[in-house]
């Protein structure tokens, strides 16, 4: 069985995130939603929230399998019994850092390889900064997150209204 290992931070899970998962469904056996720690930023989630979050945004899907994971992806990896690492390249400029994270991941594990997919043309401008920025500012977000991802950032930004 061939596995793929997609992983982020996922704060909040996207259109553009979930048009990765059904797409990488079609070249692996098994998609593995890794939600990950990112020390440099400053989620509005919990590590749990948002894999129950993307569990809902994926509930229709097979081969789907959502997990947590803290330190080195190459570990991972191996944690999860994945042949390949999945990242999304939405554009020029994730591609420096991109190509210096898949390098430096197969410096330290020579069989990892890094599987770049480019979004769909509707979600190539999506990211999950501007989406969180959007609905602190009132906006709406349906357009590009999932509705359970939707509901849940009006839900968490009215509870931080009120305390």
């Amino acid at each position: 069985m061939k596995s793929v290992l997609y992983p982020g931070s996922f704060d909040p899970f996207t259109n553009g995130h979930l048009d990765l998962v059904i797409r990488a469904r079609q070249l692996f056996d098994r998609v593995v939603v890794a939600v990950a720690v990112n020390s440099d930023k400053r989620p509005l989630f919990t590590l749990e929230e948002r894999k129950q979050l993307i569990e809902k945004s994926c509930s229709l899907l097979s081969n789907v399998e959502v997990v947590t994971f803290t330190g080195l992806l190459v570990e991972a990896i191996d944690d999860f019994h994945a042949q390949a690492v999945l990242r999304g390249l939405r554009a020029f400029s994730d591609f420096e850092y991109e190509l210096q994270m898949a390098l430096m991941n197969r410096n330290l594990k020579p069989r990892c390889e890094t599987i770049f997919m480019m979004p769909t043309l509707k979600n190539s401008f999506v990211s999950s900064s501007r989406v969180k920025e959007i609905a602190m500012l009132g906006g709406s977000i349906e357009n590009y997150v999932p509705k359970p991802v939707a509901d849940a950032v009006r839900a968490k930004l009215a509870a931080g209204k009120k305390g």
